[in-house]
């Protein structure tokens, strides 16, 4: 069964992750240009920035001819990271909100509430990782990226957060199946003394109309 300390603990680990991915948003380094090891470019989801000048554009703009003749199979996947990765974080805010309620529920909330989150986590950590593999497919095979291009550093945050949001769904399950079933509710005092006091007079009520049977 799963206890509160498991809770609390990946509600801490999804926190994480969505700092990491709303840094991976703001962040414009997903794919960064270093012909001699110095930044000269990065393209971040939004913006594309240019050293040399000290200024980022909006990225990727049609008007600036980034989405011109075949560029549109690249301009159409690249908005779709935009929307995935984004679309992850309404997830794992949402995943935030659902750790609150079930740590702050009782024992029979946290008991099935593992039923409910875990398949929200996977799905936030798959959706990450489809925006993190179609950026390292186009690294890979679009013309644009030359030698001097690298994954960079919100490409990396956003693969370790997605890890972390299927390693915590994981988690969480194996606690929900191994762990021991916790204390269950205890009778207060008063109430357990005067369900003895009831069972006392409901025995002597029964000896006594064994005794005038008995006597009939």
């Amino acid at each position: 069964m799963t206890r509160r300390m498991v809770y609390g603990f990946g509600l801490w680990l999804t926190l994480a992750c969505t700092a990491m991915t709303i840094a991976s948003i703001i962040e414009p380094r997903w794919l960064s240009y270093s012909p001699n090891g110095e930044r000269k470019a990065s393209m971040g989801l939004h913006r594309y920035c240019r050293s040399s000048t000290n200024k980022c554009d909006h990225f990727p703009e049609q008007k600036l001819g980034d989405c011109d003749g075949d560029k549109w199979s690249f301009c159409s996947m690249w908005r779709t990271v935009g929307f995935f990765i984004s679309f992850s974080v309404v997830i794992e805010l949402l995943t935030v909100v659902s750790f609150i309620v079930i740590i702050s529920g009782g024992v029979q909330r946290r008991s099935t509430g593992w039923k409910v989150i875990t398949p929200i986590l996977a799905f936030g950590g798959i959706v990450q990782c489809a925006g993190m593999a179609i950026v390292a497919f186009l690294y890979d095979h679009d013309e644009r990226f030359i030698e001097g291009w690298h994954l960079d550093l919100s490409w990396t945050l956003v693969t370790i957060s997605w890890t972390v949001l299927v390693l915590t769904s994981a988690g969480i399950v194996a606690s929900a199946l191994y762990l021991p079933t916790e204390g269950g509710y205890e009778l207060i005092p008063n109430a357990q003394q005067f369900e003895v006091e009831e069972d006392e007079q409901l025995n002597s009520r029964i000896g006594a109309w064994n005794d005038g049977y008995q006597r009939d």
